[in-house]
């Protein structure tokens, strides 16, 4: 029994400390004969101990980042915006007359359009980085996204659809950010607590963040396709599921960023070539969903998620 409580009290002085972790292990092996039970404990210590020494890592990182992360998530996050806004000024008579063309609408449609693309994104983007009004921002380009869906005729691909999803939720994490915390419609009630808006917002957003990676499986019978398909589904899942949020995250930022360097490299093209086009458009809108991940990493994966859970189990 003095053995088995001895155990349990090093097993607790592991989980609070790596370096008090290797002085249990060392005293256990010298005044304790090695049973069944005492290699247990001895797996148990060095498996707590790798994993403070993981979480110390990623706590570090989040430390030496927080002034910046936020920051840095939105600018990611409304760049495919700003650069669409930017090109509608610069490709105004193009855009005016390709909508004019398509949809058969007249010239002063297709200019409102146009018109009011260009200063609902650039107008939304101002507003969410100055951090004014940015609920009636993010609403603005939730409008952006929907028309544009129809009016490029995106609801009938399904690979532009995801992604314009994928964009969706990155607004839908930024609206969960802006919301205050702790305020309540009436003076001395509660919160709402798991069931508010913001939890199901965050939630929302993970989800439709996925959509993003589900576009970049290729199904291909090599060795290396597949186990990128692999690890990239589970970590997804595990995003879209709150566990272990914030680390499935940032190695999903880390491998998402490296994929769109590499495969939507607009900047080797010609400006005057087509795909110069169509890859900046795709290496934007990576980068909105990289912005969207980065606030998950900053902020957490909110209340409805299972590292939530796991604090009250």
């Amino acid at each position: 029994m003095a053995s088995s409580v001895a155990i349990r009290r090093q097993v607790w002085i592991a989980k609070t400390n790596f370096t008090d972790s290797l002085k249990a292990t060392f005293h256990l092996w010298s005044v304790t004969p090695m049973g069944s039970a005492q290699l247990q404990a001895l797996d148990r210590l060095e498996w707590c101990a790798n994993r403070n020494r993981r979480n110390g890592y990623l706590l570090q990182f989040l430390r030496m980042t927080k002034q910046y992360l936020p920051h840095l998530a939105r600018l990611c996050l409304i760049s495919t915006f700003l650069e669409d806004g930017i090109r509608m000024w610069f490709q105004w008579n193009e855009q005016k007359d390709y909508i004019e063309a398509t949809w058969g609408c007249g010239y002063f449609l297709a200019t409102c359009f146009v018109l009011l693309n260009l200063t609902g994104q650039l107008g939304g983007c101002v507003l969410i980085l100055s951090r004014n009004f940015v609920q009636y921002a993010c609403f603005g380009l939730f409008g952006v996204i929907a028309l544009q869906t129809v009016a490029y005729s995106i609801l009938w691909d399904i690979k532009f659809l995801m992604r314009n999803l994928a964009l969706g939720g990155g607004l839908l994490l930024l609206l969960a950010e802006s919301r205050s915390e702790g305020k309540s419609m009436f003076a001395g009630v509660p919160s709402m607590g798991e069931s508010s808006p913001k939890q199901y917002m965050q939630l929302g957003g993970r989800v439709l963040l996925v959509l993003m990676f589900m576009t970049l499986l290729h199904f291909d019978p090599s060795f290396f396709s597949i186990l990128q398909n692999m690890v990239g589904t589970a970590l997804i899942i595990l995003v879209a599921i709150g566990f272990k949020t914030k680390l499935a995250a940032l190695t999903l930022v880390i491998w998402l960023l490296a994929i769109n360097v590499y495969f939507n490299a607009f900047w080797t093209v010609p400006a005057y070539k087509p795909m110069h086009d169509f890859l900046k458009y795709d290496f934007f809108q990576t980068t909105s969903v990289i912005g969207g991940l980065l606030l998950v990493v900053a902020l957490g994966p909110g209340g409805v998620s299972m590292d939530e859970k796991k604090k009250e189990w």
